[in-house]
């Protein structure tokens, strides 16, 4: 039933439109299929999740020889539509069905998707690229992209506290203050999705998960800890956690070979320095900010754990010490 829904939500054409509106997302996959025009050339290709078809139809104009564009949500019939009025039906095969369910009756060269929930693994589409993989992939194959990075890092964001928080201290001459500790439970309980800038970051990031989709498993993603230990850069009030991530696309050659050089690769960021995606950044936001002197160290403990009530939605447990308090969110 949860699937049911989650795939009923992908129905609406509002989603795509704003997959497809964003310029640095689908730029930047057009762009690493064309980079691998070589290995996609005269080659049976499966797109994961292909939504529109929008990412099956770049891989047909690059050449392959056969699209397998998967989709379990209503919009594959869409997708098919699609596919027709770009002449492109003898190449582009639209399944409509969970990657789970769909044969495919060959060997494939190459797996794309663009499976990335936000804070890179809500959703837990990563899973289906796994089971694809490791139902049709051939030894050697490509996957685009071929590996993640999730960071996490302090951040101050003062305008946002002060927009949720303070702003009921004084609301048309009224003191509503004792409204705080109610907005601070709605406007703070759950993770936010929003953008921030560079400039609200308080540390250097820390990698909380590194996935290479070559060999990454399914139990893998059940449970992800990390130890983090930051020092802040900055006097400043610490408002809470953002998260966000990189994927990259390499070729097959040895993609898991480590790069002296990172741009080798192309690469497609969420971080708050780089120009923003409809993912943006994931905020945990603490009910009350901690003070932190320069050089004052935060450290702790992250946990991302698939629900057990349904996989797509994530549980977040975080523990955090500074200046000699500790706090568990």
């Amino acid at each position: 039933d949860f699937d049911k829904a989650y795939f009923q939500s992908y129905s609406h054409v509002g989603i795509h439109e704003e997959m497809i509106k964003d310029r640095v997302r689908t730029e930047t996959y057009k762009t690493a299929i064309l980079q691998h025009q070589s290995y996609i050339q005269g080659k049976v290709v499966v797109d994961v999740g292909c939504g529109t078809g929008i990412l099956s139809i770049f891989c047909a104009q690059a050449g392959a020889k056969r699209v397998y564009a998967v989709d379990a949500s209503e919009i594959a019939l869409q997708a098919n539509e699609v596919v027709k009025a770009n002449n492109l039906s003898d190449t582009v095969i639209v399944l409509h069905g969970r990657v789970e369910d769909v044969q495919i009756d060959e060997e494939v060269d190459v797996i794309v998707s663009e499976w990335m929930g936000y804070m890179l693994l809500y959703e837990s589409m990563l899973g289906s690229v796994i089971v694809a993989r490791d139902r049709w992939l051939r030894p050697g194959g490509l996957i685009l992209p071929s590996n993640a990075v999730l960071y996490m890092a302090p951040v101050t964001h003062p305008d946002r506290y002060a927009e949720s928080i303070d702003f009921w201290r004084n609301v048309y001459g009224i003191d509503m203050s004792p409204i705080m500790p109610l907005a601070k439970q709605c406007a703070f309980e759950e993770p936010s999705v929003e953008t921030i800038s560079g400039e609200n970051v308080l540390t250097w990031p820390h990698v909380v998960k590194h996935v290479d989709c070559y060999t990454i498993t399914l139990q893998e993603l059940e449970s992800v800890t990390t130890n983090f230990k930051f020092q802040s850069m900055m006097r400043a009030p610490f408002h809470g956690f953002a998260f966000w991530f990189d994927v990259e696309f390499c070729g097959t050659a040895n993609p898991r070979r480590k790069r002296a050089n990172p741009s080798e690769a192309l690469v497609l960021s969420t971080a708050p320095e780089d120009p923003p995606t409809h993912w943006q950044q994931t905020m945990i936001y603490f009910y009350d900010p901690i003070e932190v002197e320069q050089d004052q160290v935060i450290d702790g403990k992250v946990t991302l754990t698939q629900s057990k009530e349904n996989a797509r939605f994530m549980n977040i447990h975080l523990e955090y010490a500074s200046g000699g308090r500790s706090f568990v969110k």
